[in-house]
């Protein structure tokens, strides 16, 4: 399990970064929720940093980006700072 966790962190910070990329958030986060997710975020970065080693370099640094890039995010915008998503859209009633 071990040799597989810095995979982990790194898919994980890849798919959480497209897929906040790609899909629209439709709705804001309580406060305690969105600093649950940015703990939860910057403690997988810290832990894809810890074991770069056992990572090849391109994929390393690849989600190296993916995750600073989650919380780059957050500063473009209000509701991006809410969401953590890049686009916000409400569906129609």
């Amino acid at each position: 399990m071990r040799e597989k966790l810095p995979l982990m962190f790194a898919a994980m910070l890849i798919f959480m970064f497209g897929f906040r990329v790609l899909t629209p958030a439709h709705e804001y986060m309580m406060r305690t929720e969105l600093y649950i997710i940015m703990l939860l975020d910057a403690g997988i970065l810290i832990g894809l940093i810890g074991t770069r080693a056992k990572l090849p370099a391109w994929l390393f640094w690849t989600a190296l980006l993916c995750g600073l890039g989650l919380f780059a995010i957050r500063f473009t915008s209000d509701s991006a700072w809410w969401t953590g998503h890049l686009m916000y859209s409400l569906p129609p009633r």
